[in-house]
């Protein structure tokens, strides 16, 4: 059974429509990067994956509608908001005390353990703690919770790399075992690339791109031209081309890899230049639209 399940899935405020009928499946144990620019509709889909919006069509999660069924649900489902919600007169011990108060499944032990790797101290109260320190705190709490669905609405957001790197790497080696699930959006693709079984693009509400990570391996390279084959590269229809440091890098969708070879050098783009690329395509999107 799919972890998430969605038919027909819309959601509008007023004359603004934020989701336009969209259909997903999401299978247990994938990790998912949602990406789109800002105002794609992300967040509300998220929202009403977490039943913060009612919604119109059909959405399961993990068997659940989870409009109506909420409390049910949030037994089994954690989020990371790209601001920390935690309160700041609260020292770190109170939020462990208050987090196994109030989750059944919350294992203080493993908490603590996440947290012995940090410089964090037991006694400091959360606004004395640093950006990256707060994270670090929510990702220990969140993950020492036997949740099956965790959501991160850009988790790493305003952090510097190091702890981007930090972060990313505990939730693949300490967090995620194949049977939870994880949807993930963040506007730092290139970090998440290499943790991710699936990929959706979403824009103005529709998704405009989903496949595996193994089929985007397969199915989209690059090619750094040789001027001499540039004309012939162009003649196999690239979906997007840019220039680097004067060089175009051609970018193909289902294209033999031992054809372009003999056109320049070739590899698997990263996220962002497919992002680019495909939503250069969409109707009332910039060339230049970033994440």
């Amino acid at each position: 059974m799919p972890c998430i399940e969605a038919r027909g899935l819309r959601k509008a405020f007023g004359t603004t429509i934020a989701l336009d009928g969209i259909d997903l499946s999401i299978e247990e144990g994938h990790i998912l990067g949602l990406i789109g620019p800002n105002g794609a509709g992300k967040t509300t889909a998220l929202n009403a994956i977490l039943g913060l919006t009612p919604y119109q069509g059909e959405l399961k999660v993990l068997g659940r509608d989870p409009w109506a069924e909420r409390d049910q649900l949030m037994r089994d489902v954690c989020f990371i908001a790209d601001v920390a919600v935690l309160p700041r007169w609260m020292r770190v011990w109170q939020a462990l005390d208050y987090v196994a108060g109030v989750h059944s499944r919350f294992d203080r032990a493993k908490a603590e353990g996440f947290l012995a790797r940090t410089a964090i101290k037991r006694g400091s109260k959360i606004r004395e703690l640093s950006k990256g320190m707060v994270t670090q705190l929510h990702l220990a709490l969140v993950m020492a919770i036997d949740a099956r669905l965790l959501v991160l609405d850009e988790p790493t957001l305003g952090l510097d790399l190091l702890y981007r790197k930090q972060f990313y790497d505990s939730l693949l080696n300490d967090y995620f075992d194949r049977s939870r699930t994880i949807v993930v959006t963040t506007h730092q693709v290139e970090e998440v690339q290499h943790i991710l079984t699936d990929l959706m693009f979403i824009n103005r509400g529709r998704i405009v791109l989903n496949c595996s990570m193994e089929e985007f391996e397969s199915r989209y390279l690059e090619v750094m031209a040789h001027p001499e084959q540039l004309a012939a590269a162009r003649a196999l229809k690239p979906i997007h081309e840019r220039q680097v440091f004067g060089r175009s890098i051609l970018l193909f969708d289902r294209v033999d890899r031992n054809q372009l070879a003999a056109l320049g050098d070739v590899r698997t783009p990263g996220i962002a230049d497919l992002f680019v690329a495909v939503m250069g395509s969409q109707p009332g999107v910039a060339q230049g639209a970033t994440v």
